[in-house]
């Protein structure tokens, strides 16, 4: 193998599913290749340098094989694996629920580090005692939906506070690393959730399965 057969991404791992006996298969969302599909070997056994890193929301960067038909994972060196959301089980779901939107949306080879931040600040947002979860959700859903270049701003066929219409405006144009820099008072926050699932029927046509289990959470 020569140095042209490998490629270096900075990425999270969205999900991770079992193959044989001791193999797993990962979703990569990264910044500049978009979402990326790979093998680790024997990522499932007792010690594997592999283990831990090719878990859903590892965050860090990944030095991947690139075969004939797929990637195979080489290396890894991991900075952040959301440790916080595996002990509390609300978080972890909507944790979950985010990477599924980040796997809808994700497309191999395109440029997604502006959804990949979004995931990763959205994440820490989680991770943290700071933010309210179903703040995070609506903002979350909302900016990934701007990110794909479907968000129409604030609805013009409703009467809204000066608080929720300026969080829309802020949402729309704000970079996603400051996206969680503001802060809603409960009536403010109640409009944000109704539009952010008016705008996700609207726009995402699609069945999560990790929004049934966070339903059934909360």
């Amino acid at each position: 193998m020569t140095g042209e057969d490998f490629i270096n991404v900075t990425g999270m791992v969205l999900k991770a599913q079992p193959v044989g006996e001791s193999d797993r298969r990962v979703t990569i969302l990264t910044s500049d290749r978009g979402k990326l599909g790979a093998f680790a070997r024997g990522a499932r056994k007792n010690g594997s340098r592999f283990s831990a890193g090719t878990c859903t929301f590892a965050f860090g960067k990944f030095r991947l094989y690139a075969g004939r038909d797929s990637y195979t994972l080489s290396d890894l060196e991991i900075t952040n694996y959301f440790e916080e959301l595996r002990t509390d089980v609300e978080a972890a779901a909507y944790g979950a629920y985010f990477a599924e939107i980040a796997d809808y949306y994700g497309r191999e080879n395109d440029d997604d580090r502006d959804l990949l931040a979004l995931l990763y600040q959205s994440l820490r947002a989680l991770s943290s005692d700071v933010f309210d979860n179903t703040f995070v959700r609506s903002v979350y859903e909302l900016k990934a939906i701007a990110i794909n270049g479907e968000y129409p701003g604030a609805p013009q066929d409703r009467p809204l506070l000066d608080g929720t219409r300026q969080a829309l405006e802020f949402i729309g144009t704000c970079p996603p690393d400051r996206i969680y820099s503001f802060s809603l008072s409960e009536k403010a926050l109640a409009e944000l959730r109704e539009i952010a699932e008016v705008y996700c029927r609207r726009y995402m046509d699609h069945t999560f399965k990790s929004l049934e289990i966070l339903s059934a959470l909360c």
